[in-house]
C-alpha cells in the first residue's frame, strides 16, 4: 500500500464521519430556526440533503479505494 492510499483510506473514514456529523447538526438548527425563519430552515433541510450526497459519494469513493487496494 503507497503511502497516499495509506492516509486517503484514512481521510476518507474522518470525513465520512465528520460528514455525517454535520448533516445532522444541521438538521437540528432547521428543527430550532423554524421558529424562526422557515426560509432559514428550509435552506438548512437543504444543506443536510446535499451532505448525504457528499456523503455517498465518499462511501463510493472508499469503496472504490478498497477494491482498488485489493486489485493492487
Amino acid at each position: 500500500m503507497s503511502d497516499v492510499q495509506g492516509r486517503l483510506r484514512i481521510l476518507l473514514d474522518y470525513w465520512i464521519e465528520h460528514n455525517s456529523e454535520h448533516e445532522k447538526e444541521f438538521r437540528d438548527w432547521a428543527d430550532k430556526a423554524t421558529s424562526l425563519s422557515n426560509e432559514v430552515a428550509q435552506r438548512l433541510q437543504k444543506a443536510a440533503a446535499k451532505m448525504v450526497a457528499v456523503g455517498d459519494d465518499l462511501i463510493k469513493a472508499r469503496e472504490a479505494l478498497r477494491k482498488e487496494m485489493e486489485g493492487h
